[in-house]
């Protein structure tokens, strides 16, 4: 039996074991006693660091079949080609270059000619193919919100998208009676791109340390940095220089539950939060909510006396509720009065609007004195969600 299958099935026992406990210290008015509420506590603290364990080995296991690839190729002599070449940020050539260029102290000699066949529109040098796919995959990893999303390619200007805002009805005709008129009526949605950046700064020492994986080390911290501050704007972005979020008062979600209390939860509004999205969106919803919340969570029962949350014992597959996938970020808010606590609905159908070709700058001066390179990476990208019936919210009662 593998390490996560036995810490799944561990951790399990441990939440049935909760429940048991629960079950039998209720007072007659549902409340537990001091004593009893610290010692359940301690129980969750258990069944959430079995969890965090379990997350932790699922990376371990996926970095070990990552590097465990071959690193080596087999074949001593390059195989004749055969047809077309690949050119532009494909190319060899460019990506050899691209890279070069990333650790020389002296690039502008080197990369005049290879740069014939990419774009350097703004002073940074796009980005060769194969890296560009290792930042998407990063960003993926970083960013749970681009797990749900729609994602396009946008290549210049505002991408309109049409929106059906009404649909027509059929009706009854009496005979020889007159059609009645029931035309769809539409919208648009427009998505551009605001500028998302960050500066990342490696020593001389490192930089030219053969040993050093400066590509490894770049898509990293490009898609640790700028994976955290998109998954912030996808949810609780304005729309003012960035993307808006399914959180924001303007262009979000709407509420479709507001709970009666300013800092509790109950089993009622989540099962009304539930059925406050149509059924047509519940079969590819998911439920997006503070690690907190779903502490306040666990301890609730439906109408059956059956606990809402259910751990997962299958590696790689998510805890539910209510039978649907549970999600967390740390960047939905807390329960405190008026907040906006958890977000149920079908993701999809917010669109991410990537604007093709993320850049990098090398700046090989401007931190010469502490005998650092600079690198400058940037994107271009827009969230919104097009289709607001898509995905419902449940708002804390406001003080």
């Amino acid at each position: 039996m593998s390490k996560i299958l036995e810490l799944r099935e561990k951790r399990a026992k441990a939440w049935d074991a909760a429940k048991a406990f629960l079950d039998s210290k209720r007072g007659t008015d549902g409340l537990l006693s001091a004593e009893d509420a610290a010692a359940y506590d301690k129980m969750e603290v258990d069944i959430v660091n079995l969890g965090k364990e379990i997350a932790r080995l699922e990376r371990q296991e996926a970095l070990d079949a990552e590097l465990g690839k071959p690193v080596n190729s087999p074949i001593t002599e390059k195989p004749a080609v055969s047809g077309k070449q690949k050119t532009g940020r494909s190319g060899d050539e460019y990506r050899s270059a691209f890279w070069n260029v990333m650790r020389s102290k002296a690039p502008h000699f080197e990369v005049v000619n290879a740069l014939q066949i990419g774009t350097d529109s703004e002073g940074g040098y796009l980005v060769p193919d194969e890296f560009e796919r290792t930042l998407v995959d990063g960003l993926q990893e970083e960013n749970i919100f681009r797990q749900f999303a729609h994602i396009i390619q946008t290549s210049s200007g505002d991408r309109k998208i049409p929106v059906v805002a009404t649909k027509g009805t059929a009706s009854w005709i009496d005979e020889e009676g007159a059609y009645p008129e029931s035309d769809d009526s539409f919208g648009q949605v427009s998505i551009g791109a605001y500028k998302l950046g960050t500066m990342i700064k490696v020593s001389e020492e490192l930089l030219n340390d053969s040993v050093f994986d400066v590509e490894a080390y770049i898509s990293n911290e490009f898609a640790r940095r700028i994976g955290a501050k998109e998954e912030e704007a996808f949810i609780v972005g304005d729309g003012t220089g960035k993307p808006t979020g399914i959180l924001a008062a303007t262009g979000g979600a709407p509420v479709g539950v507001t709970a009666a209390g300013a800092v509790a939860l109950t089993a009622d509004e989540i099962i009304d939060l539930f059925y406050s999205l149509k059924s047509p969106y519940r079969k590819n919803a998911v439920f997006i909510m503070n690690d907190s919340t779903i502490k306040a969570i666990r301890k609730l029962k439906d109408t059956q006396g059956q606990y809402l949350w259910q751990p997962s014992l299958t590696a790689g597959t998510p805890d539910t509720l209510l039978n649907r996938p549970v999600y967390t970020s740390s960047f939905v808010p807390y329960i405190e009065a008026g907040a906006k606590t958890v977000a149920f609905g079908d993701f999809g159908y917010y669109w991410v609007a990537d604007r093709q070709g993320r850049s990098f700058k090398r700046l090989g001066e401007l931190f010469a004195a502490t005998g650092q390179i600079g690198f400058l990476g940037s994107q271009r990208v827009d969230g919104k969600l097009i289709l607001p019936e898509a995905v419902k919210i449940l708002q804390q009662k406001a003080s």
